[in-house]
């Protein structure tokens, strides 16, 4: 599924540049940006705060005159822009950054088309215009965050472990994992996730710092994730499987013998990182081979043709059940 699209639109005669960094940073969260504007009076002496952050964060400006004293000139601009893109069926969502209850009406217009619509404002926004959002964020709380609060954060370890889940779930699926997807994914599973919180300023810069065990590569405009070698360390894991089971001569190997092989050669193997829960599930899915279930806790690996030995077992005992991986059939084949 690829990342969901986004028009930023900003009123600058509302919203300081402070929150800029904090604006963009938090929109990571829910896709890309494909437009990004910013309207004001730019011969005006106050919009002077912004200019720098123009070119810098390359923000689009829309220049409105003040034509009548006291009036707000960027709204109806603002406005306009955003019909105007809704109708070319090139985003998915807005982000409307204002702290202005003029813009509630258009936040209700745009969801009524389907669109998502992220609010971003100061504390003294309007009640009308949050409720008129999809998601509404306080940029004074977004901007100053509690210095402590990296303390208490889940451990990075924690997260880039997620992390692989996610990418070898899309995986199995025959997915790719988009940027945006990615960070979605890690707020369901943990609410209270922020990448600020580790040092970073996006999401992006966070993965990128963890390169022995993830790639960021783009097409078009998506940016994708994906694992480092892992098609390579998975396919030693099931060559090694593969030997120790024709190593055994058709006794086959008891599974948790298996797990024990495995875990002394690769010390760092889990299989939660393949995405599977257990290793009877990684092991399924290895051609060739089949699940020997002897008893309710004994289960062997063996080569799909190779001879099955019953010796030992006491007359009139009931017969193994030989389960070929991903089937299940009871009784001698």
């Amino acid at each position: 599924m690829e990342d969901k699209r986004y028009a930023v639109l900003i009123d600058s005669d509302n919203i300081s540049a402070k929150y800029i960094t904090a604006i963009l940073d938090e929109m990571t969260k829910y896709g890309i940006i494909t437009y990004k504007r910013i309207y004001g009076d730019w011969t005006n002496n106050q919009a002077s705060k912004w200019r720098d952050e123009l070119l810098t964060n390359s923000i689009t400006p829309i220049q409105q005159f003040c034509n009548t004293a006291g009036k707000n000139a960027t709204d109806s601009a603002l406005i306009i822009d955003a019909m105007d893109i809704l109708y070319t069926g090139r985003v998915e969502g807005f982000c409307i950054v204002s702290s202005d209850s003029d813009f509630t009406k258009l936040a209700s217009r745009l969801r009524e088309s389907g669109m998502e619509v992220i609010g971003m404002g100061e504390s003294k926004t309007p009640k009308s215009f949050k409720a008129a959002c999809s998601v509404f964020t306080n940029l004074e709380i977004l901007f100053e965050q509690d210095a402590d609060k990296a303390k208490e954060n889940i451990s990075q370890k924690t997260i880039q472990e997620a992390i692989v889940e996610i990418i070898t779930e899309n995986e199995n699926n025959g997915k790719k994992t988009g940027l945006g997807e990615l960070g979605n994914s890690l707020l369901k599973k943990y609410s209270d996730f922020d990448v600020r919180n580790y040092g970073y300023s996006s999401l992006s810069k966070f993965i990128e710092e963890m390169e022995e065990t993830f790639t960021l590569y783009k097409v078009d405009t998506t940016i994708s994730v994906r694992l480092k070698d892992d098609s390579l360390k998975r396919e030693q894991l099931e060559a090694y499987i593969r030997e120790c089971v024709h190593q055994s001569m058709g006794e086959g190997v008891d599974l948790a013998a298996m797990g024990q092989k495995l875990h002394k050669k690769y010390p760092d193997f889990k299989v939660k990182e393949y995405g599977y829960s257990t290793l009877q599930k990684f092991v399924s899915h290895i051609p060739g081979l089949l699940l020997v279930t002897e008893s309710e806790t004994v289960k062997r690996l063996m080569e799909q043709d190779a001879p099955r030995k019953e010796k030992g077992r006491e007359a009139g005992a009931a017969p193994y059940i030989w389960t070929p991986l991903n089937k299940k059939k009871k009784g001698r084949r």
